[in-house]
């Protein structure tokens, strides 16, 4: 019998197309889930403006912020501005403070006028600040948050571009190496910062800080994260960006989690390519620095990361390529775990999720959040006691 030696290939149905797969999560929202954005805010932010921290020691935390890769852009025997290579106002205010804490954010606003919209939504008022206006808020968390316009941006400052990279089919024609008799040798040096990023904040009042983040400010969720197990009681973790309509803007701005205080957990900042990632995080381990986690690429945002710690072991965060989304992304919904935040990269270290056991913390949260998604104070502060004694 002879036999047709030609395979017959059936071709699949087109597959449904789920944005989130390829996109930034594994699902979307459920039926009656978070909508993670507002109906109607009383402004849309426009991006992550500044963060203002109290250091007791100016000269001990010059010394790290210039090592990490920020240039000082003013400084007088009170306050420190720091700045990254890109067109922007200075991205850290660091002040002389009694003790070392992180003060709150700063954000941009899209007009004048919404500064004014703020102040009389929220009974705030408008001021002048640092060559240009803001009212300054204050978050569920008791935060303060200030919302900036008109501040004038520094010049844009020389900064290397990013390293060619021989990669593609050399045989192919027009696809061959960028380098031909050229060597690569990234120096270890102090990272060039192009800007600051995000921030990321512990709160006990994550449902109620969550809904005024965009209700007040516009911002939109880009990711939600949930205990597993509990996720009818909805998310205790939000990845926001801000809402720029069509125009693509960071995965998240701001990042919020719900744990037992609220506290700041990190900021981080943008560098031009893994290579500037690598060699400043070996030129910050020789000088002595301590290292958090890295290197690794995260899930949410999948952004390539580096953790380090200052002094006063307030974490600070090299990255590059972030994901970027417009405001048609939805939501997406994963589980919260530590083995979750990278795609690959060394395991979270304890330094990092602040225990060498995040199960415990998981625990805890589930047994100490309250209907309204708020950590239970009374519930924590017996938890406590009853461990003490």
């Amino acid at each position: 019998m002879k036999h047709d030696t030609q395979l017959q290939v059936q071709s699949d149905p087109e597959p449904v197309r789920d944005p989130h797969r390829s996109l930034h999560s594994e699902t979307g929202a459920r039926p009656g889930e978070h909508p993670g954005r507002s109906g109607n805010p009383l402004v849309k932010v426009t991006g992550l403006a500044w963060l203002e921290f109290e250091k007791p020691d100016l000269n001990r935390a010059e010394r790290f912020y210039a090592d990490f890769g920020f240039t000082v852009a003013d400084r007088t025997p009170e306050t420190l501005l720091l700045r990254g290579r890109w067109a922007a106002a200075a991205s850290l205010v660091v002040r002389r403070g009694p003790r070392p804490r992180f003060v709150g954010p700063a954000f941009q606003a899209a007009a004048r006028s919404d500064l004014d919209r703020l102040a009389c939504g929220t009974g705030g008022t408008v001021t002048a600040h640092r060559g240009g206006h803001g009212v300054l808020l204050r978050d569920p968390s008791g935060y303060p948050v200030r919302v900036i316009h008109g501040v004038p941006e520094l010049a844009a400052l020389p900064e290397r571009a990013a390293l060619p990279m021989n990669v593609g089919d050399f045989g192919q024609l027009g696809s061959g190496p960028v380098r031909v008799n050229a060597t690569q040798r990234p120096a270890r040096r102090p990272a060039q910062i192009q800007r600051l990023g995000h921030v990321v904040l512990g709160t006990t009042r994550f449902g109620a800080a969550l809904d005024w983040y965009l209700d007040t400010l516009g911002l939109i969720v880009s990711d939600f994260l949930y205990l597993d197990g509990q996720r009818d009681r909805g998310p205790v973790m939000a990845f926001i960006r801000c809402d720029l309509g069509s125009v693509p803007a960071d995965h998240h701005t701001l990042a919020m989690l719900l744990q037992p205080r609220t506290e700041y957990v990190h900021s981080a900042y943008q560098l031009t390519d893994l290579d500037e990632v690598a060699a400043s995080g070996e030129y910050l381990r020789e000088r002595g620095y301590r290292h958090s986690w890295g290197l690794g690429r995260h899930i949410q945002g999948s952004q390539i990361f580096d953790y380090w710690r200052d002094h006063d072991r307030a974490m600070f965060e090299h990255y590059t390529d972030g994901d970027v989304l417009d405001a048609t992304a939805e939501p997406g919904w994963a589980p919260l775990s530590a083995s979750g935040l990278a795609q690959w990269g060394p395991k979270a270290t304890a330094d990092f999720t602040g225990t060498k056991d995040p199960g415990v913390v998981v625990a805890a949260i589930k047994a100490l959040r309250d209907k309204d998604n708020e950590i239970d104070l009374p519930a924590l502060r017996g938890l406590i006691k009853a461990m003490g004694s």
